[in-house]
């Protein structure tokens, strides 16, 4: 196994850990935990903490001491397996993945120290205020653009494909530097890294996923030695520069596959960010109206959202070494699930968890972007973005509604939530 590889493939199980508490019906992709995973993950955290999952084949952390622990730990916890297929891949797209034309390497949230603190201070450097302020103007512009799409096309919609699905990917490929020309193209090629990574495809999408990851990667080469010779005001750019003045230290490789991995981490957290928000906000009909009549709290409401419906509510580690987490044993080579959403309703950490409260003093205290040394790099730009959009948001549409009585889909996977759809009205009259 190539240990700097982006995506590490596995197509036999991983061996349960020796004497370990054992949960045998807890899995994030059961229908009843996909539709609503906090009365499971009370349980869990109440009982059986720090668990093993046949299910999933995965030590399960539930308190929140217990994930910072680990995320604290890079050396013992290892976040080697951040971006691997959570189950077996059949050996037909394995076939396609291991071709020698892709080859993307490991560099932020799967790259371990000391390289990935040194391909960090490079990244780092692209999400600055300067950034932001350059983007702001177009997040706005292109916001209002699809809102008033939206309207135009009346009511009911659905928010999710008019607003938050197209928008957060617009905006990274134009941080990252793409053509607007390419934007279809590469939203179709990005839109299924979820269910390849995190959830449970069938064979055939798995072939299907693979393909279009090979044909990504090779677009993004194609891109980066054409931004080269034609250099902008973008993350491209800037990291290519990097590279010139310090080839040593940061490898063309690298560039490489730091724009190949921000294609998914740079827009579906937001997109599932801003569909959460409107599904805690506007059943509050009081909380929805006092935010549209003082955007300011915007920012504080976003962070109860990330906190009571978070995104992000799961991610992995792999043990490097045996080791002891909360009085339990575990082998080295143990795969371990962070349950997110489990420590931010964590009634050790927060008083009333289930409840979303938008005056919540420590809502700032959830576990959503990590912690530690792999702290998401671009989570001040995520909240940056959609307080941006919730401003144009609430500023064109406060009498914004949900649709009653509509199912709402979420895509089965272990590590992010959020609708797939999501219907909503609004007062024709007053816009």
């Amino acid at each position: 196994m190539n240990e700097t590889a982006y995506h590490h493939v596995r197509t036999t199980p991983a061996d349960p850990p020796v004497g370990c508490p054992v949960n045998h019906d807890f899995t994030p992709l059961a229908p009843n935990y996909v539709e609503d995973p906090y009365p499971i993950l009370a349980r869990l955290r109440d009982e059986t903490p720090v668990a093993y999952a046949p299910k999933l084949g995965f030590v399960v952390v539930s308190r929140m001491q217990d994930v910072q622990h680990v995320l604290l730990n890079p050396d013992v916890y290892s976040s080697a397996n951040a971006q691997d297929p959570v189950f077996p891949v059949g050996e037909q797209a394995a076939a396609i993945l291991v071709h020698p034309d892709f080859n993307p390497v490991a560099v932020m949230s799967n790259r371990q120290e000391p390289d990935h603190g040194r391909i960090r201070q490079y990244t780092k450097k692209g999400f600055t205020n300067r950034r932001n302020k350059i983007l702001e103007p177009y997040i706005r512009r292109r916001a209002s653009e699809l809102i008033d799409e939206m309207m135009a096309k009346g009511t009911p919609a659905d928010f999710i494909a008019e607003v938050a699905q197209p928008l957060p990917g617009e905006v990274i490929f134009r941080f990252v530097g793409f053509p607007e020309t390419d934007d279809q193209q590469l939203k179709q090629w990005c839109g299924n890294r979820l269910a390849f990574s995190w959830g449970q495809p069938s064979a055939s999408e798995q072939v299907e996923i693979a393909q279009n990851m090979v044909a990504y990667w090779q677009y993004v080469q194609q891109f980066t030695a054409d931004k080269r010779n034609n250099p902008g005001d973008d993350l491209a750019s800037e990291l290519l520069a990097d590279h010139e003045a310090n080839p040593d230290d940061l490898s063309y490789r690298e560039v490489e596959s730091i724009l190949y991995g921000l294609s998914f981490a740079g827009h579906e957290p937001v997109t599932l960010l801003l569909g959460n928000a409107l599904l805690s906000l506007l059943p509050q009909r009081q909380v929805w109206d006092n935010v549209c009549a003082d955007p300011s709290l915007i920012p504080h409401a976003l962070e109860e959202v990330l906190r009571w419906n978070s995104p992000q509510i799961g991610w992995r580690r792999i043990t490097t070494c045996n080791t002891t987490l909360a009085g339990v044993d575990i082998p080295a080579g143990t795969q371990v699930f962070l349950s997110l959403g489990a420590a931010n309703r964590d009634p050790a950490e927060f008083d009333n968890p289930d409840v979303y409260d938008l005056d919540r003093s420590n809502a700032r205290h959830n576990i959503s972007f990590g912690k530690g040394n792999h702290f998401c790099l671009g989570a001040k730009f995520a909240r940056f973005e959609a307080k941006v959009i919730m401003e144009v948001l609430t500023q064109k549409l406060p009498s914004l509604r949900l649709v009653q009585n509509q199912e709402i889909h979420q895509f089965p996977n272990i590590s992010f939530r959020g609708p797939s759809r999501l219907g909503v009205g609004w007062d024709t009259a007053t816009t």
